[in-house]
């Protein structure tokens, strides 16, 4: 560096001052953005960050990573990730064998970061950004109508799809409409005298007719409405704690309130805070027997149950540590399991007690909050409160998008139990939200609205997995539940059990067929996707797997059914072997069979069928795809 002769001494050792002082390089300063970040994205991240987690390490926040007890602040040797990152062993090291290891100078400076107390900008994370959705509701404004097409929910997504320079999708013929319909709103096929009626039906209005007579019929809807609610609920007839006394069901109850179509939002309280017996095997939850972890008590399984069913939010990572993927932490998780706590109630972290009891309060303490010294039941009720106030929007959006999923095969917001994901079109889920309220949370209503629309009246789409898909463009054609298989096997074959499991009072003349939903769980439902209800359900599985495939196709109680249903079809008086084929296929798929069909089906049957000809009939038409899908 080269001064001028004239400058003073005191210029030059100013200029010089950086240089002179500058400190060994063990004790500079730190540049987390700078050093610190490239080494952890590069090395860490693939498997300790975003909503990876390995080991129960993220390094997406400092309290993160402070919590994994990975990383001491101020102490590289109390530091495991130093001696992981140091280490030869191709069994302990890390990043594992097959990755890059991290330099010597990157080794070195992980320590100088840690000797540093961890120093972490404000606000950074690793965590992909989360969008949080709105708190209170919101009625969006309707586009305008678009080629006569008025339905609100047309209105919205038409101008949607306009957006996108699409075409709205084209309208099902009749026939197509009548069975996604009857098997959507009533979990049946529509039997052929119903079908020959509908489409004599010259009336304009004859889909909303229809709709509002499935609609209208208590147990029709009971029965198939129960399927849902148990796995939203995790109720069942029978499983794990049942013996023991350590679970109750709520079946009575839940199969009256849907027969009286109570309010969703009278529902919610009595179960959040039952008023008696009937309804308070939700929020019990299971009583494990042997020892369990902290995250399976009770208390534990309230909050998780709670904030899933009604809120679509997913506590189970909170449970244990603040979660990796949200804002949701752990004292949020136990403040919620607070409200139905008897007792004080310590805070486990990973299972290790912390020291800190929790204190009862609820996630969105703008609504209001928790007197946390009420005792429980009041407290419950104060909950149940919150929850269901008109403006807590979250709880009408979570629901009224599980019903837009059952009926339209994708959610609004996906997965279900993701509320806090950029829903796919806001307008619609706040519309749909708010149309809920303004119907004194009457879920027929919804599922009116939703059917009545040409949206929901077009032709499907394959059913995608792609974020864009997940904008409506159509329909998802659906695969028949266990439930709904096997209700149609027995209007078929008139083949339904004798009696039920359920403990309901259903009483009718003349008395309807036993359903599915009402039995006890079978390998053949399991099979077909039903699940043990430990755990409650949003989405069951959309695909049949092999192996589900073969033991369908090994089932006696089928192969029984089809056999009892040929042997009926066999003795009634048919004109000729097409009359019966056209009769299998106007029930089975609401529709003449082609052709080509009805020829292979004549030649095979002959003039005069067999019982075993007729079955093999029945077995050859369930079989087909097209059978099994909600189209």
């Amino acid at each position: 560096m080269n001064y001028p002769p004239f400058l003073p001494t005191r210029v030059v050792l100013f200029a010089l001052c950086p240089l002179l002082f500058a400190l060994p390089g063990d004790a500079q300063q730190i540049d987390f953005n700078h050093q610190v970040v490239p080494i952890l994205r590069q090395h860490c991240l693939e498997c300790h960050g975003g909503q990876e987690a390995k080991g129960g390490f993220s390094i997406n926040s400092r309290a993160l990573l402070i919590e994994s007890g990975h990383v001491q602040p101020g102490s590289v040797v109390d530091s495991y990730l130093i001696e992981l990152v140091e280490s030869d062993d191709p069994d302990f090291q890390m990043p594992p064998a097959e990755h890059a290891r991290l330099s010597p100078e990157q080794i070195a400076t992980l320590k100088r970061w840690i000797q540093q107390d961890l120093p972490w900008q404000a606000g950074f994370s690793f965590a992909p950004a989360v969008y949080e959705p709105p708190l209170r509701p919101r009625r969006p404004e309707l586009p305008q109508a678009r080629d006569g097409r008025t339905h609100p929910i047309d209105r919205i997504l038409d101008a949607d799809l306009a957006a996108r320079d699409l075409a709205p999708p084209a309208s099902v013929d009749d026939e197509t409409f009548l069975r996604r319909v009857t098997l959507d709103l009533v979990g049946l096929l529509p039997e052929p005298d119903v079908r020959r009626a509908f489409l004599e039906d010259t009336r304009p209005d004859k889909r909303a007719r229809y709709i509002d007579r499935l609609l209208e019929d208590p147990i029709d809807y009971a029965d198939h409405w129960l399927t849902f609610f148990n796995d939203l609920l995790r109720n069942d007839y029978s499983g794990t704690g049942f013996i023991t006394g350590g679970r109750k069901q709520i079946s009575g109850w839940l199969y009256q309130s849907l027969l009286e179509n109570k309010p969703f939002d009278q529902m919610t309280r009595e179960l959040v805070a039952p008023p008696s017996d009937a309804s308070r095997g939700y929020i019990d939850g299971i009583r494990w027997r042997g020892t369990v972890s902290a995250g399976q008590s009770n208390e534990i399984q309230f909050a998780q149950s709670v904030a899933q069913s009604f809120l679509g939010i997913n506590l189970k990572c909170a449970s244990c540590h603040d979660s990796f993927i949200d804002r949701w932490t752990l004292d949020d998780a136990y403040a919620l399991a607070a409200v139905y706590a008897s007792e004080p109630l310590e805070l486990h972290r990973c299972d290790k007690p912390t020291g800190r009891t929790a204190r009862a309060g609820w996630l969105f303490p703008e609504l209001g909050q928790i007197d946390a010294e009420l005792p429980p039941q009041q407290r419950l009720e104060q909950l149940a409160g919150l929850m269901t106030d008109p403006e807590n929007g979250r709880f009408a959006r979570t629901i009224v998008n599980r019903l837009w999923y059952r009926l339209m095969g994708q959610g609004i917001v996906h997965p279900l139990d993701a509320m806090q994901s950029q829903p796919a079109n806001e307008d619609l889920l706040d519309y749909l939200g708010t149309a809920l309220v303004d119907h004194d949370y009457d879920l027929k209503q919804v599922l009116r609205l939703i059917a009545t629309s040409q949206a929901y009246q077009s032709q499907t789409l394959p059913q995608t997995t792609s974020a864009e898909d997940h904008r409506y463009r159509g329909p998802v054609a659906r695969r028949l539940t266990a439930e709904q298989f096997l209700d149609a096997v027995w209007q078929i074959t008139g083949a339904a059990p004798a009696k039920f499991d359920a403990p309901i009072e259903r009483t009718a003349e003349p008395a309807p067929m036993v359903r599915a939903g009402l039995l006890k769980n079978t390998a053949l439902m399991r099979s077909l996707g039903r699940p043990g209800r430990e755990q409650i359900v949003s989405m069951r599985p959309d695909q049949l797997s092999t192996l589900e495939a073969i033991n369908l196709a090994n089932q006696q109680l089928l192969a029984d059914a089809f056999a009892s249903g040929a042997r009926r079809l066999v003795e009634q008086p048919w004109e000729d072997p097409q009359e019966l084929i056209r009769h299998v296929y106007h029930f089975t798929l609401s529709r003449q069979p082609d052709t080509a069909e009805l020829a292979t089906l004549t030649e095979y049957l002959g003039a005069a069928p067999s019982a075993d000809d007729v079955q093999d009939m029945l077995w050859a038409v369930c079989m087909l795809p097209e059978f099994w899908l909600v189209r």
